[in-house]
């Protein structure tokens, strides 16, 4: 009887290879973009190009001298503008805000504005809102300190004006965490004067809020202090 004699399999083309090599590459994340994904950067840069140019012959081809003037002055407002948002973006990803800016943020952009100055000082945030169901970020630095941050909207400060309120009781759980509560507002007197008393809670105000996004580190606020240190500070 004869025996189907095994052959091997045929050696792969060097296309087949080539495909092989690319999409381990891909798995990896080490192969660079393709051209599907780099397509639509380079049709938004030609039609910024195109646009401008074909704007300024029409309007030399129909208004002469002048229209061409007026197109330049009005494309150089333009990128004027766009130069100042795109500055604007950039000051606020990297952690500094004005007081402007600040006034019209929400609860949620305030806790965002928060967590962009925390890294801009070097600590490491984690957003604890999904996990705690209220606003609230939890910050490390290199150093070991940690704190516990949370947020108190302008409508939950006119109901609630109790310095009861600021905390919830049996948290945070590390002795050593610092429990901060930003207000974009002011806090009442006797919020103040309990805060003052206890030894791992701090108050941001809007003025030391504004002090803190303007580029103050947060130790020249006071709010870092250990509540050890405050202890033998008071001795």
């Amino acid at each position: 009887m004869p025996v189907d004699e095994q052959h091997p399999p045929p050696p792969a083309s060097r296309r087949s290879r080539r495909k092989q090599a690319v999409s381990e590459l891909r798995a990896q994340g080490r192969y660079g973009p393709g051209l599907r994904d780099v397509l639509p950067a380079f049709a938004g840069l030609g039609l910024a190009v195109l646009v401008p140019v074909f704007l300024l012959v029409w309007l030399h081809r129909g208004f002469g001298v002048a229209g061409l003037a007026i197109g330049v002055g009005v494309l150089a407002a333009i990128a004027l503008v766009a130069l100042r948002l795109r500055r604007g973006v950039v000051r606020r990803r990297g952690g500094r805000y004005t007081a402007q800016e600040l006034a019209l943020l929400d609860e949620r952009g305030l806790a965002e504005a928060v967590g962009r100055i925390l890294r801009r000082d070097g600590w490491r945030v984690v957003d604890l809102t999904l996990t705690k169901g209220r606003r609230r970020l939890h910050a490390r630095d290199r150093q070991g300190r940690r704190l516990d941050v949370r947020f108190r909207a302008e409508e939950t400060a006119e109901a609630e004006d109790s310095p009861a309120t600021l905390v919830e009781p049996g948290e945070p759980d590390a002795d050593s965490t610092v429990q901060v509560i930003v207000h974009p507002g002011s806090f009442s007197r006797a919020e103040t004067r309990w805060a003052s008393l206890q030894e791992d809670v701090r108050l941001v105000d809007g003025g030391r809020l504004q002090r803190w996004a303007r580029g103050v580190p947060l130790d020249e606020l006071e709010i870092t202090s250990s509540p050890s240190g405050r202890r033998s500070s008071r001795r």
